[in-house]
């Protein structure tokens, strides 16, 4: 029993939801002046973490043949044999309508909305078909992964004013020019493991000099986004200080690896994203409560 609860919580990659969820918690406090309500915050929380698990168990279904070739997903439950197709699809059915039944009832219908064109963008659009079509696909699905700040937003506030939406839209922003580099950087040192798989990430159909190009250029463009909240006036000279340090390093980064390709360099561009988003965001809420 406690094997079967391990390969299900497997199933919702936990690491990667959570991350995912925090930034919804954080899009929900900063959509308020004050404390958000308490219904609205609970149930929106759970609600977009149930959303997130189910998007993630119905990627295993669906990459499980590619999972099996690949050495970094082998380990994966589908992919060992411990569990079966038919119980992955509805451990993912089962997460998602209690995701949506939560949020049409306890949240707003907009939330539920939003998060439904998520969860499709994400574990139907993005990894049945954009995946083995493009090596443009994850700066396509972008948009999808870089949602949850507007669905915590949307739990909160319903999206009533033009002012929600462009604040929103701007979180959004900041994790949608954020997701390729930290992807490509994977790419990099696992183009035999995507080759093998029949997957055409950019190190595979465009090599690895020019994958290094567009991480540096994409983390260009993330410092310049990443400094849009103290631009517009959504957070002060805390939140300042943080963006331009954590993006200066992810630079750094992006520039040593981009004059000179390592794999250890391309694990620590591919890692480091990870610890400077939560950061990042966690700057935008001390600031918000704290001292701007």
């Amino acid at each position: 029993m406690a094997n079967s609860m391990r390969e299900y919580w497997a199933l919702t990659k936990p690491r990667v939801v959570a991350l995912i969820v925090f930034t919804a918690f954080v899009g929900m406090f900063l959509a308020v002046p004050g404390l958000p309500p308490l219904r609205q915050s609970v149930f929106g929380f759970i609600g977009i973490w149930l959303a997130a698990a189910s998007a993630a168990a119905i990627n295993h279904l669906i990459d499980q043949r590619i999972d099996r070739v690949m050495a970094r997903t082998a380990h994966r439950p589908l992919a060992t044999g411990a569990l079966k197709p038919a119980q992955v699809l509805a451990f993912a059915v089962f997460l998602g309508a209690l995701s949506m039944a939560m949020l049409i009832s306890m949240v707003n219908p907009i939330t539920a909305a939003l998060t439904f064109a998520s969860l499709i963008g994400y574990a139907i659009v993005y990894t049945a078909w954009l995946k083995r079509a493009t090596p443009q696909n994850i700066v396509i699905v972008g948009i999808a992964g870089a949602a949850p700040p507007l669905l915590g937003w949307a739990a909160v506030t319903g999206m009533q004013n033009q002012w929600d939406w462009a604040h929103a839209l701007l979180l959004v922003l900041i994790i949608f020019v954020w997701t390729p580099p930290h992807f490509w950087a994977l790419a990099l040192y696992r183009a035999e493991d995507y080759a093998r798989a029949g997957l055409p990430m950019l190190p595979v159909t465009h090599g690895n000099e020019f994958t290094r190009l567009q991480i540096l250029l994409y983390t260009l463009v993330l410092f310049a986004a990443s400094l849009l909240p103290f631009i517009q006036g959504m957070s002060g000279i805390v939140y300042l200080i943080a963006a331009v340090a954590l993006g200066g390093w992810f630079l750094v980064l992006a520039w040593r690896l981009w004059r000179r390709y390592s794999e250890a360099l391309a694990r620590r561009t591919f890692r480091y994203p990870i610890w400077y988003l939560a950061p990042l965001f966690a700057a935008l809420l001390l600031a918000h409560y704290v001292v701007r």
